[in-house]
């Protein structure tokens, strides 16, 4: 079994609450249908689900993992191999600035769905500069360890060696029998 325990579970700044609130108004605003729902909204329901939402928000730093989940209706949980972690970086527009928040948007090596499945970004992580800096310290610990198992494997090379110098000796003796025949 490996060994995967927990370095590090993120914590949320409550901000996060508001920025949902106001994303989700900001669409409900430049929708039609969404002229019929401000009011419901404003008053109770837009504060109540960004709450349950806000209660949702999950993220831990493993040994060998960054595994983050969120979501009411559709429930999202991602686990990313940190050797598979390409790019970390910060968005802190004006919006999210005024809020005292920063986005970390997380780039991974393959994805292999459609645009966007090899990106990840999560929202309003307390310390997030501190957090950011212990993921990339895991992940270039993690990569060292592997690239240590691989040139740590001095058996498997030496039978590589072997069946090299096998395939070298067949070969000299099938030029020297082509050689010999008329």
């Amino acid at each position: 079994m490996e060994n995967n325990e927990l370095i590090r579970a993120a914590t949320f700044n409550p901000k996060v609450k508001t920025y949902i609130f106001l994303v989700v108004l900001f669409y409900l605003v430049v929708t039609f249908i969404g002229w019929v729902l401000i009011p419901f909204w404003l008053f109770g329901l837009g504060q109540w689900l960004s709450n349950k939402f806000f209660l949702t928000l999950k993220c831990e730093l493993t040994q060998k993992q960054l595994k983050f989940s969120k979501g009411l209706i559709l429930h999202i949980e991602k686990t990313i191999p940190l050797e598979n972690i390409q790019d970390l970086s910060f968005i802190g527009g004006p919006f999210l600035r005024a809020l005292g928040l920063t986005l970390i948007k997380i780039e991974t090596a393959g994805g292999g769905g459609g645009h966007g499945s090899n990106m990840m970004s999560i929202p309003g992580i307390n310390d997030a500069e501190n957090f950011k800096s212990l993921i990339l310290s895991q992940r270039e610990k993690v990569i060292k360890e592997k690239s240590q198992g691989f040139s740590s494997a001095p058996s498997t090379n030496n039978s590589n060696d072997k069946i090299l110098l096998d395939i070298k000796n067949e070969l000299t003796e099938i030029k020297n029998i082509l050689k010999t025949k008329p």
